[in-house]
């Protein structure tokens, strides 16, 4: 029999389940996104909630911003590519997002904020995640904090492809962020043309990709670019592998997220995600008093 410390595990990357276009819509004071979570997929990808993707350079499709506007229940990740973004809230938080930075906000009992871009014109790119909070989380404090493109962990591994690691931990590397409850991994990885990256991922988390420069394979599916790839969760596939055309023109750029189930009911009402419907209606009347950003 051979010794167990010479037996090498065997990485067998997730299928892709099924590929998603979006949903062409806007938000806040009318920007325009692309809904790539939308609400009909939260029980298969939880704890996620939802996934926006903005990305223009024309300044009427960004210019109004987000407005004041509360949040309760759940954590908002806003991962700014290009552009400059405005934050404040009722908690008395004030930052400027730009070019590569990371906004990560947990609203629980209640946020009121605003986000409005700080350009008049030029290219405004990036994507905001909400992540659900467990229910013992849900009437937490909030939390707030920015990190700055260069602070972010961050490494290259042995086939030349850069990671950075914004939350949960990648091969050694820990990520700004970390989640008990919800064991939340976000990765943004960069490959040059014809390179692989492969990931571990618990096989019981639920997962996706999300390719927003170049093209490459997921797994052995082709995925365009501004899709998202919804990986299969398969006894004995252990995570996912990204590979970049070879004849890419530009660096491929993909979003590796995934996390650990609540499993615990969800209920929503636009900015509101609680367990009940009784919470809902509290998050309302809280807001109509003026208690919610208290």
């Amino acid at each position: 029999m051979a010794d167990s410390k010479h037996m090498q595990s065997t990485f067998v990357p997730r299928g892709v389940e099924r590929l998603v276009a979006g949903m062409a819509t806007s938000d806040g004071a009318g920007v325009s996104l692309t809904r790539l979570l939308t609400q009909d997929l939260q029980h298969r990808l939880d704890p996620f909630l939802m996934l926006d993707a903005f990305g223009s350079d024309d300044p009427d499709d960004y210019i109004a911003g987000f407005p004041d506007h509360p949040h309760r229940g759940f954590e908002t990740v806003t991962y700014m590519i290009a552009g400059r973004m405005l934050h404040r809230d009722s908690a008395g938080n004030k930052g400027l997002l730009e070019n590569g930075d990371v906004q990560w906000m947990t609203a629980a009992k209640g946020v009121i904020h605003s986000e409005i871009p700080q350009q008049e014109d030029g290219v405004m790119e990036g994507s905001q995640l909400w992540l659900n909070l467990p229910a013992k989380d849900k009437m937490a404090a909030p939390w707030y904090r920015d990190f700055k493109h260069e602070a972010l962990p961050r490494y290259t591994d042995t086939g030349g492809a850069e990671v950075i690691v914004i939350a949960g931990e990648s091969k050694g590397t820990q990520g700004a962020v970390s989640r008990d409850a919800t064991q939340v991994r976000y990765l943004d990885v960069h490959l040059p043309a014809g390179t692989s990256f492969e990931q571990d991922l618990p096989p019981e988390h639920n997962a996706f990709v999300v390719l927003y420069r170049g093209s490459a394979m997921v797994g052995d599916k082709p995925v365009p670019r501004g899709q998202m790839a919804i990986l299969a969760t398969s006894p004995g596939r252990s995570g996912v592998r990204i590979t970049a055309a070879p004849s890419a023109s530009e660096p491929t750029r993909a979003l590796i997220i995934a996390g650990r189930p609540l499993k615990e009911p969800i209920v929503q009402y636009g900015p509101f995600v609680m367990n009940t419907k009784e919470e809902i209606y509290q998050a309302l009347a809280d807001f109509r008093d003026g208690r919610l950003g208290e």
